[in-house]
């Protein structure tokens, strides 16, 4: 019989199990079985194809969904199943995407200029959502987008690295000693210098530019799945993306082992969906205290949360109330524990022409000779870090040491752009990322202990939401003027406020305000190679350009550095 048009519509229980249901982000797994549409495989429909519908052979060779977009195979051999097998073209049927046989694609120069424009168009769309200084504490969107890349985050063994300074120094020498041990690795950093692509590292290198478009392109489906998800309307931010990105990327290379630098925190992280084997903290300090607190403790608890139960947490040292909340953590989850000035640390060091002579106690006994193409007590500390992670990650202990010779020969290899880096001489021009009160009195420390400028000129620009007065008050000791700037940053200090702490701190008659970094950097040139007296010698003069990431960054640019 004809319903009646206000007679109340009863949906039968077959079509009520036809009905879609929307993905909910509190449960990653109700995202199993969804298309890059947000509609499930025939839902509703008599649109089944066996033939079309059945497994890829590619696919199911490559790791099938946990294995990462398309499969981790498809781009080296699966960590699980070993190598990929060839699909070569027999000429009974059309060829398969992966036939050995034909001509690759020319897709043209990977960082060449059309490659670099289509980067820019990617920044570009990226820049409209939320930056990484704006947050809203959740792993639910990042746990989302994991399931529907097929979990490329649990696809190889992580090193994780959380603190306040030295995450990105203790990342660039664990990605070196695990390559000289002859593994693949993809290393994951935060924020890039130059270039957003600095960010995503394989091989030691960052990935091209090609790679980065071609990568946002893979998940941009599923980060529009995501978005859709959240009843509250929040969308994925810049960072949850690139973290995925990455993640991708290192399941298709594929990788053997992940070095992944949280950004900001830990517990609520984007980058703390992998479960580390080992868990790396470098020394925690005040930083980004609208979010982690205004204690050092409050943030420890946020960083204390990348240590997993049945994991290696390798600590640096700490103040005391600091590494208890690391230890309680530690305890709780059942880890095993390494601290610097107990298991492991430096026992001699040594100044030397490019760097410094090391002497290192690890894990699995003594490590003598380590030359470290870095400067600072600061760094000879993170030397020791870095190596008792590996020594951790590959099951190092008492009298089971790594090969002296590889680890000498890693990190003498050691790059670290930003971090006290010369790119001029006579007079010398330092760079350095200091960004926080704790970075810049470790960089005060190693300028008066392993420089002997006669005149030493700072040129800083400062991001308007850091602790500006405390990175100068550290610099003030070693430091003769003071050039103040802006860097092309929206959130960078504005001039007139950032001149204003200076004076109060320098006097009016060491402090220059210019408004461009470029011109600041000439006019620190400039001061360093006049005197007043003529008998003085005009060799010796430094300048030491500080007090961001994005300021060292511009400055490694405007002196022809290529991004690294």
């Amino acid at each position: 019989m004809p319903r009646e048009a206000d007679e109340p519509f009863e949906e039968s229980s077959e079509s009520a199990q036809r009905e879609p249901r929307r993905p909910e982000l509190a449960d990653p797994d109700s995202f199993a079985g969804v298309d890059e549409l947000g509609a499930r495989a025939h839902e509703g429909t008599d649109d089944h194809d066996p033939e079309l519908d059945g497994p890829d052979e590619a696919f199911a060779a490559g790791g099938g969904s946990r294995a990462g977009i398309g499969g981790i195979g498809q781009l080296g051999d699966n960590l699980a199943l070993g190598p990929v097998p060839d699909f070569a073209h027999t000429g009974d049927e059309p060829p398969h995407e992966l036939d050995d046989e034909g001509e690759q694609a020319d897709h043209g120069d990977p960082d060449g200029p059309q490659a670099r424009r289509e980067l820019m168009a990617v920044e570009a769309e990226l820049n409209q959502r939320w930056p990484e200084t704006k947050l809203e504490p959740s792993l639910a969107r990042i746990s989302a987008l994991m399931t529907l890349l097929g979990e490329p985050n649990k696809g190889y063994p992580v090193l994780h690295v959380a603190g306040t300074n030295g995450k990105g120094s203790v990342s660039r020498m664990i990605d070196a000693l695990l390559t000289r041990m002859g593994l693949r690795v993809g290393r994951y950093t935060s924020p890039h210098l130059q270039l957003v692509t600095e960010r995503i590292a394989l091989d030691g290198r960052p990935i091209p530019a090609a790679k980065y478009v071609d990568l946002f392109r893979d998940v941009a489906p599923y980060v529009s799945m995501v978005d859709g998800a959240d009843p509250d309307g929040v969308a994925m931010s810049k960072f949850e993306i690139l973290t995925g990105m990455a993640f991708a990327a290192f399941a298709d290379a594929p990788v053997e082992a992940a070095v992944v630098e949280a950004g900001m925190g830990g517990a609520w992280d984007a980058t703390n969906v992998v479960d580390a084997d080992v868990a790396v903290l470098t020394p925690i300090g005040l930083d980004h205290v609208e979010y982690l607190g205004p204690e050092p403790v409050s943030a420890a608890k946020e960083k204390a949360g990348i240590i997993k139960p049945g994991s290696v947490a390798v600590i640096a040292e700490q103040s005391e109330d600091v590494l208890k909340v690391l230890l309680e953590r530690a305890i709780e989850v059942d880890a095993t524990v390494a601290r610097a000035g107990s298991e492991f640390g430096v026992l001699e060091r040594e100044v030397a022409v490019g760097g410094q002579l090391l002497k290192l106690q690890g894990l699995g006994g003594v490590y003598d000779e380590i030359f470290l193409p870095l400067h600072g007590e600061h760094q000879a500390a993170n030397a020791a870090l870095a190596l008792a992670a590996v020594e951790a990650f590959f099951g190092a202990g008492k009298d089971k040491q790594l090969v002296l010779e590889a680890v000498r020969e890693a990190f003498a290899e050691v790059e670290n752009p930003g971090r006290l880096e010369r790119v001029r001489a006579a007079p010398t021009v330092l760079l350095d990322a200091a960004h926080n009160p704790m970075g810049a009195r470790a960089l005060a420390t190693a300028v008066s202990g392993e420089f002997a400028f006669r005149r030493l000129v700072a040129v800083v620009g400062v991001m308007a939401e850091k602790d500006a007065r405390g990175i100068l008050d550290a610099l003030e000791p070693v430091v003769s003027d003071i050039v103040v700037t802006r860097n092309s940053s929206p959130r960078s200090m504005p001039l007139e406020e950032l001149n204003e702490v200076a004076i109060s701190i320098f006097g009016e008659d060491r402090v220059v305000a210019e408004s461009s970094l470029e011109t600041a950097i000439e006019t620190a040139i400039g001061l360093v190679e006049q005197s007043d007296d003529p008998e003085e010698p005009l060799a010796g003069g430094g300048v030491l350009v500080t007090g961001s990431v994005v300021t060292a960054g511009e400055a490694r640019t405007l002196f022809g550095k290529e991004p690294a």
